[in-house]
């Protein structure tokens, strides 16, 4: 199919076949469209006059509308868009009835594309009302467009749906807010309601201790508005959204974590002993953002110097007596703490934290303060395996946060830590495979070329491998995790 500009002497036809698909529509059951209302002679006459309406003819008759322009309704800013910085668009594409289920469609929009292409686009975005299903497959299955999100539109009160599509294999790919899963009730007797009020996270019962911001750990994954997994995002898009990771196991996992009770005090393994004795997964090395801690706020971190393994196990197995062993520190609101494998830890109560951690799910509990639930059941311990992989030597202590514009704080094997103190406008560091930001408190905006959004606080942004280079506006302070 070969679209061209629309001509004045085109206008009256073009008119009659928009009216005629509108009436098909209607006969269908498909309330998208009512001509005179939308579309109308003045939109129309608007597209002729903006040179924006284009045509296709076959054997002298029309076969085929619609208007192609870089016009976006105001709604669409509040989309999350994965593709382009020089997005185009179409609008009202038609197609006589008697052509309709020919494969006119796709014919259509590979034309489109290729007038955006000539444009300087580099990704195609529109929307469909909710009940026009046979565009949906169109989009969905015939083209492999991504579902973004929806809108709402004054004329209708049902949605449309957003879809896009990347016009070559170097279009950005931009920020993408990931939707956290949570671990809460009796996965977390220690968590509270403040992932809630503090951060505004949508948990479903209280308590809830955790809210995995970027996952993918089976079963808790993030992702993205319109349900689709982490994983099912890295499969799809490769190494332009997750670098080398495209064809490895995801490395990190990012989390909340609301302690309003202290943490059992805990252990991780390293990758060897994880791989041996859990099946190949991951060990896990960490590292905590002290968000709040009321005053004199402390954290197990680490085993007192001189203990021994034989007086660790004497005492874990007696319970409560493994406390006086446990290594006490004091932490305040910016503190950072580096959390290797192999160090016994445990988070005080009332202490809110961001964590940046391996991919891993495995933790081995020493000691849980002799807590019961409600039908006196203690939490399983897991002493045999803790002492196999618990590091004695262990010393370090919390170091505060930088103030640098951007200051590295953590540069370990597995991943760096990056805060980012944002007083008018502070560049964003380039990104090695992936990045994950997150709003920590004040009010910023985060550009690219051509493009911005607002961050909430507390909200995390996926950043993919092929994500133009950033900038974060305003005042306040963000953390940026990456892999090594």
């Amino acid at each position: 199919m070969h679209l061209h500009q629309a001509t004045p002497a085109d206008f009256r036809a073009v008119c009659a076949l928009y009216e005629s698909v509108c009436a098909s529509m209607q006969a269908a059951g498909n309330d998208q469209w009512r001509w005179g209302e939308y579309p109308n002679e003045t939109m129309l006459q608007g597209s002729l006059n903006a040179g924006t309406l284009y045509i296709a003819r076959q054997d002298d008759a029309l076969l085929c509308a619609v208007t192609i322009d870089t016009n976006f309704d105001p709604e669409y800013a509040g989309v999350n868009w994965l593709f382009g910085v020089k997005p185009g668009a179409f609008h009202r594409l038609a197609i006589t009835p008697e052509k309709q289920g020919r494969g006119l469609g796709a014919q259509a929009v590979a034309a489109v594309c290729d007038v955006l292409r000539r444009q300087g686009c580099d990704t195609l975005r529109i929307d469909t009302y909710c009940e026009n299903i046979a565009a949906q497959k169109l989009y969905d299955s015939r083209l492999g467009m991504r579902k973004a999100g929806e809108v709402t539109f004054f004329h209708r009160e049902k949605p449309f749906y957003c879809y896009e599509l990347p016009l070559s294999d170097e279009t950005p790919l931009l920020p993408l807010t990931m939707h956290p899963a949570f671990r809460g009730g009796k996965l977390t007797p220690w968590g509270g309601e403040k992932l809630r009020t503090v951060y505004g996270k949508p948990i479903a019962e209280v308590p809830t201790g955790e809210s995995l911001e970027v996952s993918c750990i089976p079963g808790l994954e993030s992702t993205d508005d319109t349900g689709v997994t982490l994983p099912a995002l890295i499969a799809r898009y490769g190494a332009r959204f997750a670098g080398k990771y495209a064809d490895e196991t995801f490395p990190l996992l990012l989390k909340f974590i609301d302690a309003a009770d202290s943490l059992s005090v805990q252990v991780h393994p390293d990758d060897a002993y994880a791989g041996a004795h859990e099946n190949g997964k991951l060990g896990k090395t960490e590292a905590w953002l002290i968000l709040d801690a009321p005053e004199g706020s402390q954290l197990v971190y680490g085993i007192k110097n001189g203990t021994t393994l034989a007086e660790l196990r004497t005492a874990c197995e007696a319970g409560a007596a493994v406390e006086p062993l446990l290594r006490r520190v004091d932490v305040k609101s910016g503190d950072v703490c580096f959390i290797p494998a192999g160090c016994v830890h445990a988070i005080g109560a009332g202490i809110m934290l961001y964590e940046i951690q391996q991919s891993s799910d495995v933790t081995y509990r020493f000691y849980d303060w002799d807590r019961v639930d409600a039908r006196g059941n203690r939490r399983e311990l897991h002493i045999s395996k803790a002492l196999d992989v618990t590091d004695l030597s262990f010393t370090l202590d919390p170091i505060p946060a930088g103030e640098a514009p951007v200051a590295r704080v953590l540069d370990e094997t597995y991943f760096t830590l990056d805060l980012i103190n944002v007083t008018g406008s502070q560049a964003v560091p380039a990104i090695n495979h992936f990045g994950m930001l997150t709003a920590l408190e004040g009010e910023m905006t985060l550009s690219w070329q051509d493009g911005c959004r607002q961050l909430a606080r507390g909200e995390s942004i996926y950043l993919p491998a092929a994500t133009p280079a950033l900038t974060l506006a305003g005042t306040g302070r963000a953390a940026l995790s990456m892999p090594r």
